[in-house]
Order: C-alpha cells, then structure tokens, then sequence
C-alpha cells in the first residue's frame, strides 16, 4: 500500500514571528493550535496539505518535514533500521495520534505519523 505525506511542519525558534512572516508571504491563514501554530489557507482550489509551526525549544530550530501516513509507527521505525535509517525521535503519542521521526541512510529526516482514527 501506498503512503502519503499527510502533514508538513515548520520549526522555528520564535512561532509568532514566524508564523507572521508566513501569514503575510502566502497569503496562509495561520491560528494556535496548542503548542503549534495551524496554518490553513483557503484557495478553493483543492485540499491542501495540513502544516504547522512549531517551535520546539531545543534543536534543531530551523527545519521543514513531512510526515508520513502509516499504519505502526514502531513497526516503521523498525523497518528503516533494517533498511539502514536510524530512529531520530522514537514514538510519541499525542492527542491526534502518534508520531516519530526517522531518517533515511543518508541522514535525511522525516516523520511518521499514525491518527487515532485507525
């Protein structure tokens, strides 16, 4: 099976600044969401892709991701050790489902992230 990316996140060190910056370079309508900023926009065009930012308040500050749909996020991360990636922050469960972050033999970081809707 096929899995999309389902999010995108922003890091930062200063969210609001950020998320103002953002607001007014594409036209995005971002508002707090908890301990991350929801950005949302409303071309009418087709769905787009939920994002937020968030500032974590450790390294790293400043990246971009994308998180990956999946059905085990344990099984996941299992899965790219065995393919050569590495875990780079294990599983965590939060209100809208689980996440990690893994990367890639080369070093490249994404996220995985499973819903509580399955």
């Amino acid at each position: 099976m096929h899995r999309p990316v389902v999010l995108f996140e922003i890091g930062c060190k200063d969210r609001g600044k950020t998320s103002e910056f953002y607001s007014k370079m594409f036209d995005w309508e971002i508002d707090n969401a908890g301990p991350a900023a929801r950005i949302t926009s409303s071309s009418g065009q087709q769905p787009d892709l939920p994002g937020h930012i968030v500032a974590l308040g450790h390294e790293p500050h400043n990246y971009v991701t994308v998180y990956v749909d999946v059905d085990d996020v344990a099984a996941t991360l299992e899965k790219a050790a065995a393919l050569g990636g590495k875990t780079i922050v294990p599983p965590i469960t939060i209100p809208t489902g689980q996440f990690a972050w893994m990367a890639d033999p080369e070093g490249t970081v994404i996220g995985l992230f499973k819903p509580n809707n399955r």
